[in-house]
Parts: C-alpha cells; sequence; structure tokens
C-alpha cells in the first residue's frame, strides 16, 4: 500500500517526502512546494499539485497517495445542513455532516465505520461495527468537505466535530494522529476541534495529557446507573463514578468546559428528578449541558421529549445552577442529525 500522506504528522510527512526527493536530486525547497499544495491548496490527487513538474506529480503518484474520498451520495437538508456518504477504496461507506450557520461552519466526521457501542437511540449502533477508519481516511472527511464548503458557500469549515460514525476514544492512534494533522498541518485551532465520547475512561485521560486545547463532549443520556446501562452499554464497564473522575482530573489538566450531550427520550429519561440528579452529578465541575430531543429512528419505539417536558428539564438544571441549551435539531430530513447518521438519506 502506498504510504498515505494525509495519515502522516507533518514532521513525519516532511521527512518521507524529503527522502523521496533527494533520491530523485530535487532541491529541498520541493518538500515546503509539496506541503503547501496539500495544506494550504487542499490537493486531492497529485495532478492538482501544479507547482511540481508533471514527471515529479506522476512519480509521487506512484509511491503517495492523498486518498481521495469519492460521494456515493450528497444529501441536502431544507435547513442548510449537507450530508455527505462517502466510498473508501474497500467498499466501505461512511458519513460526514456539514453544518452551516451564521457565525460558523461545522463539520461532524467520522472516526469509525460504524460502531460497536449499541447505544440503543443511536442508528450506527444498531448497523454494527465495521472497522476502524485510518488515520488518513478521518482528515480526507475534513479536506472534502472543506473543499465543498469552499465551493458551495465561498468559506471554509471553522470547526470540526468528532461526533459521526463511531467512537472517537476507540480509534485512539488514528484519532490522535488525524488531530495533528488537522491542528499542525491544515492549522486548524484546538479550540475549534471537539471530540464527542460515551465515556471511555483511558481515551479521556490520554486526551487529558495532549498539551492542546480540544474540546471533550460526553454524551451521558441519564445520571442513573441502570438507566444508562440500559441505554448505553458503555455504563457497564465504566460506570459514572469512574467517568466522573476521569472526567474531573480532565477539568483540572485542561482547564476547559466540557460539554454534555443529553438525549431526551418522551417518558424514559426526561423526568425532572433526574434532572435534579444530573445536576448533583456535575456539580463543582465546569460544564455545559446540551439537551436534545431525541432524532427518531426505526429501530425503537421511542419518541422525543414533548417540547413543555424539554422545557422542564432545561428549567430545572438552570435552577440548580446548571448552564444548559436545548439543541435545534438539524438535518433530521436528510437523516443528518444526531443519532441517525448510517440511515436513508431519504
Amino acid at each position: 500500500m502506498k504510504d498515505e500522506l494525509l495519515g502522516l504528522r507533518p514532521d513525519d510527512f516532511s521527512r518521507r517526502v524529503r527522502a523521496f526527493m533527494e533520491r530523485r536530486g530535487e532541491p529541498a525547497w520541493r518538500v515546503d512546494q509539496l506541503r503547501d499544495c496539500v495544506f494550504n491548496g487542499k490537493a486531492r490527487c497529485f495532478e492538482e499539485a501544479t507547482t511540481l513538474s508533471t514527471p515529479l506529480r506522476a512519480d509521487l503518484a506512484q509511491h503517495f497517495s492523498l486518498t481521495p474520498l469519492e460521494p456515493d451520495h450528497v444529501a441536502r437538508s431544507a435547513d442548510g445542513t449537507v450530508k455527505h456518504l462517502w466510498g473508501l477504496a474497500d467498499g466501505e461507506q461512511i458519513e460526514s455532516v456539514l453544518i452551516p450557520t451564521s457565525g460558523r461552519l461545522t463539520l461532524c466526521l467520522s472516526s469509525q465505520a460504524g460502531c460497536a457501542l449499541g447505544c440503543l437511540f443511536c442508528a450506527t449502533g444498531h448497523f454494527g461495527f465495521r472497522r476502524q477508519l485510518r488515520p488518513a481516511e478521518i482528515v480526507a472527511q475534513y479536506r472534502e468537505a472543506s473543499r465543498f464548503a469552499q465551493a458551495e458557500w465561498g468559506r471554509p469549515v471553522s470547526h470540526v466535530v468528532y461526533m459521526g460514525m463511531g467512537e472517537p476514544l476507540a480509534n485512539l492512534s488514528a484519532v490522535h494522529t488525524s488531530l495533528d494533522v488537522l491542528h499542525q498541518g491544515f492549522g486548524l485551532g484546538s479550540r475549534r476541534i471537539t471530540l464527542s465520547t460515551v465515556g471511555l475512561v483511558p481515551g479521556i485521560r490520554e486526551l487529558a495529557r495532549r498539551p492542546e486545547q480540544f474540546g471533550l463532549a460526553v454524551s451521558l443520556h441519564s445520571p442513573d446507573h441502570e438507566l444508562r446501562a440500559r441505554l448505553m452499554p458503555v455504563e457497564k464497564r465504566y460506570p459514572l463514578p469512574a467517568l466522573f473522575e476521569a472526567l474531573r482530573e480532565y477539568a483540572r489538566v485542561r482547564g476547559r468546559r466540557i460539554t454534555f450531550e443529553y438525549t431526551l427520550i418522551d417518558g424514559v429519561n426526561d423526568h425532572p428528578e433526574l434532572a435534579r440528579q444530573l445536576a448533583d452529578l456535575v456539580r463543582g465541575l465546569s460544564c455545559f449541558v446540551n439537551l436534545i430531543p431525541l432524532n427518531p429512528i426505526p429501530f425503537v419505539d421511542w419518541q422525543p421529549s414533548p417540547p413543555h417536558r424539554v422545557a422542564a428539564f432545561a428549567g430545572t438544571l438552570r435552577k440548580h445552577g446548571v448552564e444548559t441549551a436545548v439543541r435545534t435539531p438539524r438535518g433530521r430530513d436528510i437523516a443528518a442529525a444526531c443519532g441517525q447518521l448510517r440511515l436513508s438519506a431519504g
């Protein structure tokens, strides 16, 4: 398999390309030319690296890959959200979502093909786990989405969230490499990148050891052990006390506010008493709670909490001093909202 340049940390990128250029007798500045084409020009093939000679581009293509992704389908929502279904070289498929607002353009990207964690309210988990994504396949979603965004809206992707298909902290090596490429290579600020996890404690501790200020979002969905274990099997492996010990350590080390994602399911986890328990659970932790009315999926007979129960839950949290907001669903009509990825685009 050819070396995937998008799967190399920038220092490794330069080292391997420099060795290649030296073997060809090329000057050292060719390395910087290629880096500029890949990271600033967002080239998806060597033919687009037009500052290099045609013979050099052909030789590069024999030794390296820029991991082009081909869209098998592009779906556009009435609210402006765009979902891409990307075909991978081995026939697997992944999805990414672009969410434009007036102040930012957010890319939600995938870290795995499928997911093994089986959260009951998430469509991806019902399809099971297919395989880990390589670093280049993760980063390529950003490059392709950035090119699309520039052509479609005339502006770049401003924020990236690892909230697509898969659990990022279950693919640690590839995800950490992809973070380095996005941050150091493409120059995306660390505060503009957020990883979302169901609560894999070792991964949270490892993320805390990084020097950058990447954001952390935790899918919580219940402050009660038994209910959370029913909704999210990961609770049996990393129960709430262990999870919150790691989160408090993360907060001490990183000094950043943690976001909690809480899907509100009618009659399941939306009782005001659970809001009070949630407030007790997060007390003393710098955090923000995103309340997300369930985005329906066909695998479970659940409905989103009605507006009055959402308002009551949010009001209870605020009464107890917890900063919270109710997220407006984006892309529901194309199965691009939270929990819906890997469904038909409609």
